[in-house]
């Protein structure tokens, strides 16, 4: 019992330093690659048991649904909506990457989904759960449909009435409602459980890879790194993302000329990790990397055999040390934003008091920096915690809109149509949005505060004197 409590003990206390960004990087660099086959009396050809190319094709379906959100002429469009669906809910074969694609000076290799994984979508795996922080009551899956109904008869994704611009709610909200979900909250949670795909047994008949080895690589998969970013700087990760040219040696580990969307490509939350450690104030994309080879090895030392209990405790360990820093790194995102909200709510003040400037981009700048925003805060809610009265302040500060230019904001649907009412001012949502970096900041103790605004709060209650409104707090 004691040597139990000494356990658990010690992978508290790792989880809470991971939360902090100080996880202890003392293992050699590595890549996610390799590990040797440990299934009993496997019969097959491969020599390596790694395999996560699902998530990758599920990455690819995001980043093409992204771009598909952007086509829009800004009427109703049943060709649009249909291809749009097709890489959200379809299966078939022969749909081609839009994103990533090849760019001058930086190749990739896989054009077709169904080079990377047959038969995958991402619909099946979209949290089922209610979003409080979206109107109308729907689940995960329902948001995302009703997002793509309206996306497709928006123009470019755009919707200036209400605010929203669906390219980066969507982009966002899925990131959040599958790979952050599927991670922390079924094969980093329930998936590790013992008598669930047992290390001793293979995943499915045939299988070169353990059921835990498998379960360990989806996991790794819907992160988005590539399996040598161990050997890259933040800024590397960063670069190899926006597909510079420059990057192409960095992204290209194998030497063979192009990057392999399956193993060197970046996705997703691994690219934000990469944004925040370019601070030098943290080091999230590293801990989790590091966290999921040292568990990935542990598995391979295993050798295809029951995990004893204190493997199963050092394996819960490191899996609490990538959710820890999984959400933090989402967490950064809100705080990020909500600082570039303020910032665009000040422009647009200013641009409004003195009758000169493009108040149409810089409203626009403004809605996308929201969708961000937006995006960012629904994906924290959908982890394997319940953030309880967290998200319920931080679903009133941000609300269901932002505060528009004549101070409404949508506040619920009626027949599939937004409805809109009076809101708070501007200034006011200026408030708001210091507010939503305050309960980031106090909840989750974040250490890279991109925007961070808060110094502005003591001067902004002074300028709103009286009228300050506690509406939404």
């Amino acid at each position: 019992m004691a040597k139990t409590l000494m356990i658990k003990k010690q992978l508290f206390a790792a989880s809470v330093t991971a939360a902090l960004g100080l996880y202890n990087l003392t293992v050699q660099a590595d890549v996610y690659a390799n590990f040797p086959v440990t299934v009993t009396d496997y019969t097959g050809h491969q020599e390596h048991s790694e395999a996560y190319s699902g998530q990758i094709a599920r990455h690819v379906l995001h980043n093409s649904l992204k771009q598909l959100t952007t086509m829009g002429s800004g009427k109703a469009n049943t060709e649009l909506k249909h291809n749009m669906m097709a890489y959200y809910s379809g299966k078939h074969n022969g749909r081609t990457i839009i994103d990533p694609a090849s760019q001058e000076g930086f190749p990739v290799l896989e054009v077709a989904v169904d080079q990377l994984s047959i038969d995958k979508n991402l619909s099946d795996k979209t949290y089922r759960g209610l979003v409080p922080g979206w109107p109308g009551s729907m689940t995960g899956l329902e948001v995302v449909k009703f997002m793509i109904d309206q996306a497709s008869a928006s123009e470019g994704g755009y919707d200036p009435l209400n605010g929203y611009d669906y390219t980066q709610l969507i982009s966002k909200f899925l990131m959040g409602a599958v790979f952050y979900h599927q991670t922390v909250d079924y094969y980093l949670d329930e998936k590790l459980a013992v008598n669930i795909k047992p290390n001793h047994e293979p995943y499915t008949d045939g299988a070169p890879y353990t059921g835990k080895e498998h379960v360990w690589d989806k996991a790794f998969g819907y992160f988005g790194a590539p399996a040598h970013a161990l050997e890259l700087s933040a800024a590397d990760v960063y670069a190899i993302a926006k597909q510079q040219p420059a990057a192409l040696v960095k992204a290209d580990y194998n030497g063979d000329g192009l990057v392999s969307l399956d193993t060197e490509m970046v996705y997703a939350h691994a690219y934000y990790a990469a944004i925040f450690d370019q601070t030098g104030k943290t080091q999230y994309l590293h801990n989790i990397m590091q966290a999921f080879i040292d568990g990935r090895q542990l598995l391979t030392k295993a050798n295809g055999q029951t995990l004893t209990l204190m493997q199963r405790s050092e394996l819960k360990g490191y899996a609490a040390i990538i959710k820890a820093n999984w959400e933090q790194v989402i967490v950064e995102a809100v705080f990020k934003y909500a600082g570039s909200v303020y910032a665009d709510l000040q422009q647009l003040q200013n641009l409004i008091e003195t009758h000169s400037g493009d108040i149409q981009r810089s409203y626009r700048r403004y809605v996308k920096h929201w969708g961000e925003l937006k995006g960012f805060a629904l994906a924290l809610q959908m982890g394997s915690r319940d953030l309880g009265e967290i998200s319920v302040q931080l679903n009133r500060l941000i609300g269901y809109s932002p505060v528009l230019l004549g101070n409404t904001q949508v506040v619920g649907l009626a027949k599939g149509q937004y409805q809109q009412a009076s809101s708070i001012s501007l200034s006011e949502y200026q408030m708001h949005m210091i507010k939503v970096q305050q309960l980031m900041s106090d909840q989750f103790g974040i250490k890279a505060r991109s925007q961070d605004v808060m110094g502005d709060m003591t001067a902004l209650i002074k300028q709103l004197g009286d009228t300050l409104s506690a509406e939404n707090d």
